[in-house]
């Protein structure tokens, strides 16, 4: 889980609509440069003081973090430390140069808490301060100027930073911050499925699914005809005899299938374009959102696969009806769509929820 801390100062008449905004998202936490205004909030979020520069209270207040400037305050965490063992302490750095850069490193590497302001739009910095903190124990909180930029921060280098710090500007800017920061997608539990019984059926449109990523030998995306349930459709990275491999391909489906996307939401396969992002998932379950570059729409000859699970629902997949378009089987067994047989095994993921516009919905609905 990727934090979230919401900048108050100088927000004046907005900051009381931006802290009930920031408790009802549940935030991880709330900085500010007044103590009065952390001292109403509840426990369960982190209590920032940072103050803007010049001397330093005797006490802290409720503040649980307490960030520090060592230029501009004259001291440095460790010795803040010392005095108030009870409050964690982090140092403040403004990256402009090469000196400031190597201090960030410093920071990452020794301090709780790092609080970095990167000037340079680049994002190379980041990637350096995150090399250098690889192991450390600490917790990286870089700032960011709104909520696209503190998307960009959390997949820096894939590992993000730890935390964004952002002053909103606008009421709803702590729902989209705190949304970024869970952009992390759930693993998924995999079920082993049955073939029952494949049906060559003609022509019609099948998507082929180009994205912006490179996939593993053992991962794909999940597809089916019916929204509760889908078989794992593995990219073109094994071997083909005519052509060369292209990891970033999913030779996924007829056009009318589902596949997933952020939050179990399904998305056809006919409306996904560049820009789209769909679920990769591997036969451990293991997920990822990658990007669509391009889907390719072309009439193929199909083929639809029946599988069964084990509690007797069934799953149907239709596919372009040729060798070199694979599923994968338990323990990533590669399977030719046309080679499929009664009694082969699956791997397949039979969702509990209903769809309306691709969001789960608990309503009556039969699919056939």
């Amino acid at each position: 889980m990727k934090l979230s801390w919401l900048d108050i100062r100088g927000l004046g008449e907005l900051k009381e609509a931006v802290l009930q905004e920031a408790l009802h998202y549940r935030v991880e936490g709330v900085v500010a440069d007044d103590l009065a205004d952390l001292a109403e909030l509840p426990p369960t979020l982190s209590k920032i003081y940072f103050p803007a520069g010049g001397a330093l209270p005797e006490e802290f207040g409720e503040a649980t973090i307490v960030i520090v400037d060592p230029a501009r305050h004259g001291i440095a965490p460790a010795e803040l430390a010392l005095k108030h063992p009870q409050i964690e302490f982090g140092r403040f750095v403004e990256i402009i140069d090469a000196p400031t850069l190597e201090e960030a490193c410093d920071a990452a590497r020794t301090e709780r808490w790092s609080v970095l302001l990167f000037r340079d739009p680049t994002k190379i910095p980041l990637e350096i301060v995150i090399a250098a903190a690889a192991r450390s124990t600490g917790s990286l909180v870089t700032v960011a100027q709104d909520v696209e930029e503190a998307e960009i921060i959390f997949g820096v280098l894939e590992h993000g930073s730890d935390g964004v710090m952002m002053a909103p500007r606008r009421v709803g800017d702590a729902a989209k911050l705190k949304a970024a920061a869970q952009a992390e997608v759930p693993d998924l539990q995999l079920t082993e499925l049955e073939v029952v019984g494949t049906e060559h059926i003609g022509m019609g449109e099948r998507a082929c699914v180009d994205t912006c990523s490179h996939f593993r030998e053992d991962e794909g995306i999940l597809v089916g005809s019916h929204s509760k349930g889908m078989i794992l459709c593995v990219s073109e990275t094994h071997p083909l005899p005519y052509m060369p491999t292209r990891p970033f391909r999913v030779n996924a489906g007829a056009i009318h299938s589902y596949t997933l996307s952020k939050d179990e939401r399904t998305n056809y396969l006919s409306e996904l374009q560049a820009g789209s992002k769909v679920m990769a998932v591997d036969i451990k379950g293991s997920t990822r959102m990658v990007t669509v570059g391009r889907v390719k729409i072309e009439s193929r000859p199909l083929i639809s696969v029946d599988a069964v699970a084990p509690g007797g629902q069934r799953v149907n997949l239709i596919l372009q009806d040729d060798w070199h378009v694979r599923v994968l089987g338990p323990g990533g067994t590669v399977l030719n769509s046309t080679e499929l047989k009664p009694g082969d095994r699956v791997l397949g993921y039979l969702p509990s929820e209903d769809r309306h516009v691709g969001y789960p919905i608990d309503e009556f609905c039969i699919e056939k």
